[in-house]
């Protein structure tokens, strides 16, 4: 019995498609959250969430990630600066932990690090990080500062 080469191509290309849609396994203190909000740098500041981009994360409005990514995803975020996006990625769980008494505007009161742990007040330390695995443009502008 002969396959026609048009049917093997068929099987292959949906194949390679079904192959495109699998997502990285998660390593076990990670976890993949979706997030609106906007860019500046490499910098993305959550916005708030609506029922038509809900998120998939409990990061406040307001808060602040450091994305990292490859330089293609991360030069076309840039084009699309000042517009609303959302970002999909992997974050260490834990790595944003609410405790403390909230000030307002993403500003937290806590118990300071343990010894070795990172200084209050340093640039840098305290960054929250995502590793970008995709993102979209959403529908909305980001504020004017």
């Amino acid at each position: 019995m002969k396959i026609a080469p048009s049917v093997v191509l068929v099987f292959a290309v949906g194949i390679a498609a079904l192959g495109a849609q699998e997502t990285k396994p998660l390593k076990k203190d990670e976890v993949r959250v979706s997030i609106p909000g906007c860019t500046k740098g490499y910098i993305f500041t959550a916005a708030p969430r609506t029922e038509e981009q809900p998120g998939s994360a409990e990061i406040p409005p307001g808060a602040h990630l450091r994305m990292n990514g490859p330089k293609k995803m991360m030069s076309e975020i840039k084009a699309h600066e000042g517009s609303l996006i959302e970002i999909t990625g992997t974050m260490k769980t834990g790595q944003f932990d609410p405790s403390g008494v909230g000030l307002g505007g993403g500003v937290r009161i806590g118990q300071p690090p343990a010894a070795g742990g990172n200084m209050p007040g340093l640039p840098g330390t305290n960054q929250v990080m995502i590793d970008l695995e995709a993102w979209r443009p959403i529908a909305g502008d980001c504020p004017s500062r």
